[in-house]
């Protein structure tokens, strides 16, 4: 039997006969759009304009192959035999993905059917040359290109835009099961017929095409994992499995396809926490030395469900003809459990400090007395559901006109519950237990060692021990008085995307030009936010005065904080208190939950013309194509306007909402050209520029607005002026336009056949706009504030005339260029004896002068890592293969979860990453033939996800260790023909 592999030495496995027949089958094998999943001539929408040209390039890219492959084979021995398949296969699929394009494109292939590189998609992008990923929870869900943050990309799927799970726009790759991923393309230059683009690159997954994989297979698969910090809650699991089945099949001669593909995951991740509130000074007016101020530390167990189902069927009823239809579903659900214990210290009220000892100017251990601390056993449950479909017709005229039209549609329901639970010793400030608590602070954050046990249910009890929240009053006049037991947030979001497209290429005859293509496309995009919040009272708190124990039969078997030295402590899930009555819910009715709805929409129609270049220059091919993309923009947003009215008579601000609707429309024009000079030595120069966007954050065009004010006293509390109230105010801003950029891009490549590649890359980014946050100056007396009242002497507190108002604005950019160095190297190029063995990955430098505070100096912006370094060293033969990998990044400003799941930005530690994965492949004849087996380590070294107070080497914010994780796992294929 044949395998699906690319053939590189003198006779193949299971092929036979004179070295021209063997070069025949080598080229035949390289140039079909099926082989060993390369899909080189893309059926998707993103790319379906260019299919013929790129079906000619890429066969004039295996004729030169098997050229070459020819004068090797009738040097090599004719005994010698090598087939390649598994990693160097995607490896070897990649790199012709790479040097058939135009643009500058990294890649990445399936190594089998179902079975991407790496366990998730996430990590294998994240492997490639100027891109990067930051964990959450334990694990790579965004990734960054060239510097910049997750929302200046774009993701597609079969080149089609998606919604995303999240607040942006930005695609989170744990809604997508690597199993049904065949390719990813990273486009880093845009064209003018690729849709949806980005500003740092494009995304593109791409599903298998049935008629191109042109053959039936059956794969199914199973993995176990298991997480080496063990259980860290009561209910979680340390071990969990991933199960999957792909089926492509064709009928009708060939000419009806069909795939269909099922994954389904259930995996826990356990997260050691620290982290701190931050380290203010305790010198005179705030000075050195710096001190903890409070933590809010936890043992978090997340488990991670999901169901991925995508089936596509393809039918070509004529030669000239092809539609397709696609679908994919996701029903993903992460389901977190916190416990731990939040501690106000130096932050805290009479919490004084004492034996002290501190080292430049830092404070490395001492005592805190009459310390309250609040047990935190705290949900985090998000589910996503998201819908995806397409339907592609495809003509191709042998009279040189070709036509194609997609229609798609993708929609995301989520629901994103934040459960908040309090448990202490007393309700209110100092009526329980009080703590005296040592610590020590150093490089992995601070280790306490308290009094008080607080894994005792019977000290520990319901409440609000420090009366947070003041007295609250429900909408129909319930009560939680004295504080509230915790905070019910659930945020609701739906996220509607329906696109439209047409498209006609000429191709012509001789000439510079290859083909002319024209197309429309047209977006309608809709994202809406409602939040659900409400306070959380216990049930028989009548009086605003009782505290209860757990009741026993919701105890749980105390967490473990010892990593903190903290102990045990008491755990319960909030979820089972508020089923049984014990907890109850107070609305919310403040408009400051109002002004957090919003609704956005938006409706582009593009058009772009772009002309295809072929031509030789002597022995040199000049490939490429120029053109121009218009973008007319028409954006609406709805939200509240929330004003401060007064004061209710629990002290808590009454503030009235009205409903606030702004549109705008505008135009982006967007110039590109990619140039490939091709030489005859298998030397590639690349030339790309083009004028790039992205489009705003939705949740930053939010229509929202709210006013209020702050009482300050200006001249110190024995001034003479007296308080003053300073108005201020927050807003999104529907009137935002896109990040704007002119880039350039300048590649030098050195192919090696088929085998490998060395590259140096070159960009600069010239940001024309960027969008910050800034407060901008407004009149007072246009907002109904209400008076602030009176101060201590009876005298009524002035309120300024001007304030400001924060809100998102474009403003100038900068400057951001480096460059990658990337390339892969099977080491049988330079030695036969090392065949097997070789090396893949790459480099990137990138310099940042862009301000995204205005009137600052140049800093780092979201996701900007000076050095990205990753790479794969492996060997793989026989059957056996073996790799490790090592992916490395520089500090970054990282973005993560804040309060009532606000986005908070935190400059994180670098690190790296350590991966490696054993494996066999049962060789052909033998028994268990088509049989894989394989063994994978993550994050070998245990490396922690630190976050850094810029004031203090030791001032650490967070301190998180995701532990390392194993897998084991097996596939399967057969029917294979």
């Amino acid at each position: 039997m044949i395998k699906h592999s690319i053939f590189t030495g003198s006779r193949a496995a299971g092929l036979s006969g004179s070295a021209s027949a063997r070069t025949l089958a080598l080229a035949l094998l390289i140039a079909a759009p099926g082989a060993a999943f390369a899909q080189e001539t893309p059926a998707d929408a993103a790319t379906a304009s260019a299919a013929a040209e790129e079906a000619a390039r890429d066969a004039a890219i295996a004729a030169e192959n098997a050229a070459a492959a020819a004068q090797d084979a009738a040097q090599a021995d004719q005994d010698a035999e090598i087939v390649v398949t598994g990693f160097r296969a995607s490896l070897q699929n990649a790199l012709i993905a790479k040097k058939s394009r135009d643009q500058v494109v990294e890649a990445i292939s399936a190594e089998d059917i179902g079975k991407l590189p790496d366990a998730s998609i996430a990590e294998s992008i994240a492997r490639l040359p100027g891109l990067t990923s930051q964990r959450i929870s334990g694990r790579s869900s965004a990734i960054s290109i060239r510097g910049f943050a997750p929302d200046f990309s774009t993701t597609l799927l079969n080149g089609r835009e998606q919604t995303s799970t999240g607040d942006n726009r930005a695609v989170e790759y744990d809604q997508y099961p690597s199993e049904i991923v065949n390719q990813v393309l990273v486009y880093k230059t845009p064209m003018a017929s690729l849709v949806g683009q980005g500003l740092s690159g494009t995304v593109d997954l791409r599903t298998i095409r049935p008629l191109e994989f042109g053959r039936q297979q059956l794969s199914v698969g199973a993995r176990g994992t298991w997480a080496d910090l063990g259980k860290l809650n009561s209910g979680s699991k340390e071990y969990g499995y991933r199960v999957s089945a792909t089926y492509v099949d064709q009928f009708a001669d060939d000419t009806l396809g069909v795939v269909l593909a099922a994954s389904y995951l259930d995996e826990p991740y356990q997260i050691q926490e620290f982290n701190a509130w931050g380290y203010p000074g305790t010198g005179p007016n705030g000075t050195a030395p710096q001190v903890i101020g409070g933590s809010k530390s936890y043992a978090t167990s997340t488990q991670l469900s999901r169901l991925g189902l995508q089936g596509t069927l393809e039918w070509q009823p004529a030669p000239e003809f092809t539609t397709s239809f696609d679908a994919f579903f996701s029903d993903f659900t992460d389901d977190q459990i916190k416990r731990g214990v939040e501690l106000p210290l130096y932050w805290g009220t009479n919490t004084p400090l004492s034996n002290a000892t501190a080292d430049d100017g830092f404070v490395r251990s001492g005592t805190f007395s009459n310390v309250e601390g609040v047990v935190r056993n705290d949900v985090f449950e998000r589910k996503a559901k998201l819908y995806s479909f397409g339907w592609n017709g495809k003509y191709e005229g042998d009279d040189g006109w070709n036509a194609m039209v997609d229609v798609s549609y993708s929609k995301t329901d989520r629901n994103e519950l934040v459960f908040e639970s309090n448990a202490g010793t007393g309700r209110g400030q100092g009526t329980g237990a009080l703590d005296t608590i040592n610590f020590t602070s150093g490089p992995e954050g601070t280790v306490f060692d308290p009094t008080l046990d607080y894994g005792d249910y019977d000290l520990i009890l319901l409440t609000s021990p420090l009366g947070w929240g003041g007295n609250q009053i429900g909408v129909n006049g319930d009560a939680i008085l004295n504080g509230q037991d915790g905070y019910y947030n659930n945020r609701i979001i739906e996220d509607e995307l329906k696109q439209y497209r047409i498209e006609i290429e000429r191709e012509l005859d001789g000439g510079f030009l290859s083909s002319v293509q024209f197309g429309l496309n047209y977006t309608d995009r809709s994202k809406s936010l409602v939040p659900d919040e409400a306070f959380v009272g216990l049930a028989a708190n009548t009086d605003g005065t009782v505290s209860i124990p757990v009741p026993e039969e919701f105890r749980l078997e105390p967490t473990n904080l010892a990593y903190l030295g903290l102990g045990p402590v008491i755990s319960y899930d909030p979820r089972d208190l508020l089923a049984a009555g014990v907890y109850k819910l107070v609305p919310n009715p403040y408009g400051d939950v109002v002004v957090k709805s919003y609704s956005v929409s938006e409706k582009l129609m593009t058009g772009y013309l772009q002309g295809n270049i072929q031509a030789m220059l002597g022995a040199s091919e000049l490939t490429g194509n120029f053109g121009v993309q218009a973008i007319f923009t028409d954006q609406n947003s709805r939200g509240a306007t929330a004003v401060f009215l007064g004061t209710n008579p629990n002290g808590s601000p009454d503030i009235g909402a009205t409903v606030r609707r702004e549109s705008t429309d505008y135009v982006d024009v967007l110039p590109s050209v990619n140039l490939s000079l091709r030489l005859p030595n298998d030397f590639v120069i690349r030339a790309s520029a083009a004028r790039e966007i992205i489009r705003p954050r939705l949740d930053d065009m939010k229509a929202s607005l709210s006013y209020g004010y702050t009482i300050v006293d200006p001249d110190g509390p024995t001034g003479p002026s007296g308080v003053v109230a300073i108005p201020n105010g927050s807003s999104g801003n529907p009137d935002l336009r896109p990040w704007r950029a002119n880039a350039v891009d300048v590649t030098f490549e050195k192919y090696f056949g088929t085998q490998g590649y060395l590259a140096a890359q070159f960009f600069y980014k010239d940001l024309k706009s960027y969008i910050y946050t800034a407060a901008q100056e407004f009149d007072s007396a246009s907002v109904p504030l209400a008076s602030p009242g009176t101060d201590v002497n009876g005298n009524p507190v002035p309120i300024a005339p001007v304030g400001d108002l924060t809100i998102p604005i474009n403003g100038t950019g900068g400057e951001l260029y480096g460059v990658e160095l990337a390339g892969t190297l099977p080491f049988s190029t330079f030695s036969s004896a090392l065949d097997g063995f070789g090396v893949t990955g790459g480099g990137s430098y990138t310099e940042t002068k862009i301000q995204p505070t205005p009137g600052a100096p140049a800093e780092d912006i979201p996701g900007y890592s000076k050095w990205v370094v990753n790479g794969t060293a492996y060997f793989e033969k026989w059957g056996f293969n073996a790799r490790g990998s090592v992916r490395y990044r520089s500090t970054f400003v990282g973005e993560l979860s804040g309060f009532g799941a606000s986005r908070t930005r935190r400059r994180a530690r670098g690190e790296m990453i350590v991966d490696a994965q054993v494996g066999y492949d049962f060789q052909p004849g033998s028994a268990l033939e088509g049989l894989s087996v394989f063994v994978q380590g993550q994050n070998l070294t245990d490396e922690p996800f630190v976050t850094v107070d810029p004031s203090h080497e030791l001032a650490i914010i967070d301190y998180q260790r995701y532990g390392r994780r194993f897998l084991a796992g097996i596939s399967f294929k057969f029917g294979e023909r």
